[in-house]
C-alpha cells in the first residue's frame, strides 16, 4: 500500500486514504466471495444463536448494495441500486457469477466516491439516515460496514470448510 503521505505535491491525499481502505476491503471481501463453492451460497448456520441471519450470498449482496448506497450518499447521487429485500439488493441478482459481479461493480462505483473525497469537502455536512454526518464520515462506513459483514462471511467460510484467502499463508 503507499504512503499518501509521502506522495509529492498535488496529489489527493484524502482521496488516497479512502481509496486505499477500499482497496482492503476489495481483495478481502472479493476474494473471499470467489473462495465459496457457488454451491454454497445458500449456506447460512442453523444451530445455535443463527435464526434469521441472512445466507453467505445475501451477506454478499448486503454488503455491495451498502456500498453502492454509501457511495451514492458521498458523490450526493442517487444509488444505482436500493436496499431491495431486506438491504439485500436486487431481487434478480441470483448465483454466485452474479453475485460477485455486483460486488466487483459496487466497489467500482466506491472507486468513484472515494476519489472524490478532498480536504476541501470532507467536513461537508450530509443527509443520511443516521442525520447529518461529514463526508468523510460516511465514506468511511463503508469500509466498518462491510467488515463486520466480512467477519460473518469468514464464520460462514470457515464452518464450511474454507480458510478465508486473506487468513493463507
Amino acid at each position: 500500500m503507499t504512503n499518501v503521505f509521502a506522495q509529492g505535491p498535488g496529489t489527493n491525499r484524502v482521496a488516497s486514504i479512502f481509496q486505499n481502505q477500499l482497496t482492503l476491503v476489495e481483495s478481502d471481501v472479493v476474494s473471499l466471495a470467489e473462495a465459496m463453492p457457488a454451491e454454497k451460497y445458500d449456506f447460512k448456520p442453523t444451530a445455535g444463536e443463527f435464526a434469521g441471519v441472512r445466507t453467505f450470498g445475501e451477506q454478499v449482496k448486503h454488503v455491495a448494495t451498502m456500498i453502492y448506497m454509501t457511495s451514492a450518499i458521498v458523490l450526493e447521487e442517487k444509488s444505482p441500486y436500493g436496499p431491495g429485500t431486506n438491504d439485500n439488493g436486487p431481487d434478480d441478482v441470483k448465483g454466485k457469477d452474479a453475485i460477485v459481479a455486483y460486488l466487483k461493480a459496487s466497489i467500482a462505483y466506491a472507486r468513484k466516491a472515494m476519489g472524490s473525497l478532498t480536504e476541501q469537502n470532507a467536513l461537508d455536512p450530509l443527509k443520511t439516515y443516521f442525520g447529518s454526518q461529514p463526508r468523510a464520515e460516511v465514506a468511511s462506513g463503508l469500509t466498518y460496514h462491510s467488515y463486520d459483514h466480512y467477519g460473518q462471511m469468514v464464520v460462514y467460510a470457515r464452518m464450511n470448510g474454507i480458510v478465508p484467502p486473506a487468513s493463507r499463508r
